[in-house]
């Protein structure tokens, strides 16, 4: 559906270490870095297309919900782990939440801008790669 996705941030050199280090279990890095945005990419794919792009917010950015699709779940406990080692807030340890969906096995936690960051998983346990 979306082909890129901005989200305003407060400081984005803060932001760039941040996303940097929680995203980087699923695969998820900088590919282009301007003084007023970050862009980031998933994979050797899209490594030219930055489908999520950091930008500087014009005072204190409105949280979003932003869900990253994991691979498997020791993606989501490897996402979770990360995010608060880079100084997230625990908003949802990582487990089953079986009132979206039997399989959905995700983790949740607070930025650093107050955006609510999902890392998810939609296999079932034995069909996990």
């Amino acid at each position: 559906m979306f082909d890129h996705l901005g989200l305003p941030v407060s400081d984005l050199e803060r932001a760039r270490r941040f996303y940097e280090q929680a995203l980087q279990p699923l695969g998820i890095k900088v590919a282009k870095a301007y003084p007023d945005a970050v862009g980031l990419a998933a994979g050797v794919d899209r490594r030219d297309e930055q489908q999520l792009w950091l930008t500087l917010a014009d005072g204190a950015p409105t949280p979003l919900h932003l869900a990253f699709a994991a691979a498997g779940r020791a993606q989501v406990d490897a996402f979770h782990r990360a995010a608060l080692a880079a100084g997230a807030r625990d908003n949802g340890a990582p487990g089953l939440r079986p009132q979206y969906h039997d399989d959905y096995y995700a983790a949740f936690v607070i930025g650093p801008d107050g955006h609510n960051l999902e890392a998810v998983c939609h296999l079932p346990q034995d069909a996990m790669p």
